[in-house]
C-alpha cells in the first residue's frame, strides 16, 4: 500500500466524486495552487492510485437497464479453462465485473442488459467459449446503492 498525506487522500476522494472537476476548482477545494494540484494528480496517476478518469453512464438511458448477477459454478479448475474464461469475460462487453471466489461458488459476474434476451444472447456468448458446469442468475429489481468511490 502506497501512503499518502492528508492533501493527497483529499485530492482522491474529490476525483472520486467527479473526475471532470477543473484543476483550479480542485485546487481550490484542496489548498493548492492549480500547477501544484496538477503535478499531485499526475503523481497520483504514475504510482497507479488513479487507474482512469471516467465519465458514469446512466445505464436506462443507454438501453442496459437489467443488471444480472450471474453464479457460476465449473468442473475444470484447470489453468487452460481459467484463461479462456479470462478471456471470455474480457471479450464479452456486457460483463462489468468478474470474480474468482471462495466456497461453493467459483465465478461471481455482473452484467448489464437489456432485457431477458439481451441476457440470454450474453449466455450463449459465455457458454460458448467456456464450458460452465451450472449458472444461476439473478437479476436486480432495485439498486438501493451502487458506488464506484471507495471509503478513503
Amino acid at each position: 500500500m502506497k501512503t499518502f498525506d492528508d492533501i493527497d487522500m483529499r485530492i482522491l476522494r474529490e476525483l472520486q466524486m467527479d473526475a471532470g472537476v477543473s484543476l483550479e476548482t480542485l485546487g481550490d477545494r484542496v489548498g493548492l495552487s492549480r500547477n501544484a494540484c496538477w503535478r499531485r494528480v499526475r503523481a497520483l496517476e504514475e504510482n497507479g492510485a488513479v487507474k482512469s478518469r471516467v465519465a458514469l453512464l446512466d445505464p436506462a438511458a443507454v438501453g442496459l437497464s437489467l443488471m444480472v448477477f450471474m453464479q457460476i459454478r465449473t468442473h475444470s479448475h484447470d489453468p487452460d479453462w481459467q484463461q479462456k474464461f479470462n478471456r471470455a469475460v474480457q471479450a464479452i462487453p456486457g460483463i462489468l465485473s468478474a470474480y474468482r471466489m471462495t466456497g461453493d461458488l467459483d465465478y461471481l459476474v455482473r452484467a448489464r442488459v437489456s432485457d431477458m434476451a439481451g441476457y440470454d444472447d450474453l449466455y450463449q456468448q459465455l457458454i460458448h467459449h467456456v464450458p460452465i458446469a451450472d449458472v444461476s442468475a439473478s437479476f436486480v429489481m432495485e439498486e438501493i446503492k451502487d458506488s464506484t468511490a471507495l471509503p478513503i
